[in-house]
């Protein structure tokens, strides 16, 4: 296999420098509005697609910009500096995306990537349930054969951009054990399909992340990705191959935003006749600030490099995500020390960053099962099976071959209790 040449240095900076004047020029003016309102943002998530931000990952001959796992994470990173919310949209619209790019047959890739790349088409992936949550296999949702196609039965919580979205990946459970979970792509506006209202969250606001009701809608054979039993494959591949590396950088968005907005507050609050930037206590703060930043940097760029280069990186791309959100959170705290009592004003950006940094934890697996992942690394116990790195290297959808799909966790026929490879 030939793999796709990586971006040089200068081009990845072009990608940032590109993104970063969006971000200022764009979405800046935004921010006030979705802070004071905190009500769903419906014209971000079109502006983000119809730029063409969306389509990282997507080949160019469907319109995508095709410049890799790294560009994307870099564009989903100048987002979140100026707003989480926004990096936030563009990262739940990629991981709709991912599934169609690494399941969907050429005739599926033909029909739905161009309408995603152009903004016409924002998809969700919808695996979280109200009383799973992350345990997969736990999941209630079902696909019962009718026909000649399908009707899905559902209630998906915790949905990135379910308010706005036009299509929803959903995964449902069509038989028995670890190869009994399929994913659909399903309409939004298909007869069943309904939405919660909208509960306001603790940040992020201007992003949807609420719950969708799938009452036996109806879908053909045509809108299953994959064999039908790949929708663990599909749930585990889109986690780990996106939703880590992209939540890692809308911390590592948050967390430049964090330094910069701490370092400002310090260098023009006056102390005995000079500012608090130059108290020792002070100076020791911002740099373990920018330490844990820098950190949080590494890990995240070392692994989207990897999977841009066809490596086996499953592990790095999960501490990626487990770091980028301890850090971030801690490096919050030391923040709001440095601010005081004028780090609790609502509207202080410290403040922002602070009630956006707890978004980071639970998608795509807590902190608890990121460590559990890398153990298992560790320990040699995850090498029963081919790591999603190694089975979709690069930009793995210019090929239009399908790969042989492994059982994501061939021991989840155990008891749950006894499995905890059963949770995201």
């Amino acid at each position: 296999m030939t793999l796709p040449t990586v971006l040089t240095l200068p081009q990845l900076d072009a990608v940032r420098s590109a993104a970063r004047d969006f971000a200022i020029a764009e979405i800046a003016p935004l921010v006030a509005r979705m802070e004071r309102e905190r009500l769903v943002d419906r014209h971000l998530p079109r502006l983000l697609a119809e730029e063409g931000w969306v389509g990282a990952t997507v080949p160019s001959r469907y319109g995508g910009m095709d410049v890799g796992h790294t560009a994307g994470a870099i564009i989903v990173e100048e987002v979140s500096r100026v707003s989480a919310a926004a990096g936030a949209i563009l990262q739940a619209i990629t991981l709709g995306t991912a599934p169609i790019l690494h399941l969907g047959t050429a005739q599926q890739q033909e029909r739905w990537l161009p309408a995603i790349a152009s903004g016409q088409m924002i998809p969700t992936i919808a695996v979280t349930e109200p009383d799973s949550g992350g345990h997969v296999l736990g999941m209630h949702a079902t696909a019962r054969r009718r026909g000649r196609g399908w009707e899905v039965t559902a209630v998906k919580c915790h949905i990135g951009n379910s308010h706005v979205a036009t299509h929803h990946v959903v995964v449902a459970r069509t038989g028995p054990g670890s190869r009994g979970l399929t994913a659909f792509v399903v309409r939004a506006d298909s007869p069943g399909v309904s939405l919660a209202p909208h509960g306001r969250l603790l940040g992020l606001h201007g992003f949807s992340a609420g719950r969708v009701h799938f009452a036996g809608v109806r879908v053909g054979d045509d809108h299953v990705l994959g064999e039908v039993g790949d929708g663990l494959t599909a749930a585990y591949a889109t986690s780990i191959l996106y939703g880590r590396p992209q939540l890692a950088a809308v911390a590592l968005g948050l967390h430049t935003a964090l330094l910069n907005s701490t370092v400002a507050f310090a260098e023009q609050r006056p102390r005995y006749g000079r500012t608090i930037a130059d108290l020792p206590t002070v100076i020791d703060k911002i740099g373990r600030i920018e330490a844990n930043r820098r950190s949080a940097a590494l890990a995240l760029y070392t692994a989207t490099r990897d999977l841009d280069l066809g490596q086996p990186c499953d592990a790095d791309l999960i501490h990626a995500k487990l770091v980028g959100g301890d850090l971030l959170l801690d490096s919050v705290r030391i923040a709001m020390e440095v601010h005081g009592a004028g780090g609790l004003d609502d509207t202080a950006p410290v403040a922002r960053c602070s009630r956006d940094a707890f978004h980071i934890y639970a998608p795509a697996g807590t902190a608890d099962i990121q460590r559990l992942r890398l153990a298992q690394h560790a320990r040699g116990l995850d090498t029963h099976h081919q790591q999603f790195s190694e089975i979709y290297p690069g930009r793995w959808a210019h090929l239009h071959t399908p790969t042989p799909l492994p059982a994501a966790h061939p021991d989840s026929t155990r008891p749950p209790a006894a499995n905890a490879a059963n949770h995201t």
